[in-house]
């Protein structure tokens, strides 16, 4: 047995394909089909069942490969105590933030990676919470960034920040005279969302109490995964959305006369650092959680007299 194998059936397994894990591994499909072949032969058993398309693992073949990827886990950290010897920071860094932080968070951090880091290269996909629970389970990302409590047992979070929603408003909403909303002003007027599969349209629903005017949603469902597409169809048809504060550091002035705060406790979502329980990379994604707390806010460090809004996937 070796950790090449090991590497191979892990292969298969997250891409369900002989030939797209061999593209992965930069071998050819019949190396990778001889080299699984001589683990199975070697171990008396069969890891994968290749009579189903997309191939699937075997009962036994699930706890091996779970077992491989624990083992190559923990053959990697060799590697990363040898980097923290020497201070250096190498190598490759995948991480997955949701769209509703990406562009309002990412740019200045990525900018102080390029100038201080210059050996590390930074792999950044934008994708929804479910997607990033999926890659880190999968090994195919090193950390996330997104919204929290999951309420996932093989993710471990580290809370960053968190983040006071606010409620953008048109001219011709009622809420437009007031200093401050609550919740429960909400159902007055029609509510712009984000489209499913987004933790934010969880929170902000958990905010509204799931009260908001269905009555006033008219003769068309518009569905988003932005927030600056929700902040024009206010702008453009009337009602409201709910932003988060990092989304609205640019303002200006009349921008800003759209803006609400809530009354105290603000609602807030938590926004954290995640990885697999058992992670490598430590040194590379403990610098990553101390850039962000650099450009942060210190209001955004405070959890006093905020509410941090749940979601549900």
């Amino acid at each position: 047995m070796t950790l090449v194998q090991l590497e191979y059936i892990i292969a298969v397994d997250t891409y369900r394909s002989f030939v797209a894990a061999a593209e992965k591994c930069f071998v050819t499909q019949p190396t990778l089909s001889m080299q699984i072949q001589k683990l199975e032969e070697s171990l008396g058993v069969k890891i994968f069942d290749r009579s189903r398309q997309p191939v699937v693992p075997t009962e036994i073949g699930e706890k091996i490969i779970e077992q491989a990827r624990t083992v190559l886990t923990e053959s990697k950290k060799i590697a990363e105590l040898l980097q923290a010897e020497r201070g250096e920071l190498t190598g490759d860094l995948r991480i997955g933030v949701i769209p509703t932080v990406a562009p309002y968070l990412l740019p200045n951090v990525i900018s102080n990676f390029l100038k201080k880091y210059t050996k590390l290269k930074l792999h950044i996909w934008e994708y929804t919470t479910e997607q990033i629970i999926q890659e880190l389970k999968l090994g195919t990302l090193d950390c996330g960034i997104l919204s929290t409590p999951l309420h996932e047992p093989s993710i471990q979070e580290t809370p960053l920040f968190y983040e006071t929603f606010v409620a953008y408003v048109s001219e011709r909403s009622g809420l437009f005279g007031k200093k401050a909303v609550g919740p429960d002003e909400l159902s007055e007027d029609k509510l712009w969302l984000l489209n499913e599969g987004h933790c934010m349209r969880g929170q902000v629903l958990s905010i509204c109490n799931y009260k908001h005017n269905h009555s006033l949603e008219g003769t068309f469902d518009y569905n988003t995964g932005s927030v600056e597409t929700l902040k024009r169809m206010v702008d453009l048809n009337g009602g409201i959305t709910i932003l988060p504060e990092m989304s609205i550091v640019s303002y200006n002035d009349e921008q800003m006369q759209h803006i609400r705060y809530f009354k105290s406790p603000e609602p807030v979502r938590e926004i954290s650092l995640v990885t697999p329980q058992n992670y490598v990379k430590k040194h590379a994604i403990n610098t990553l959680k101390n850039e962000i707390l650099n450009i942060v806010p210190e209001r955004f460090k405070s959890r006093k007299k905020k509410e941090v809004m749940g979601f549900s996937l």
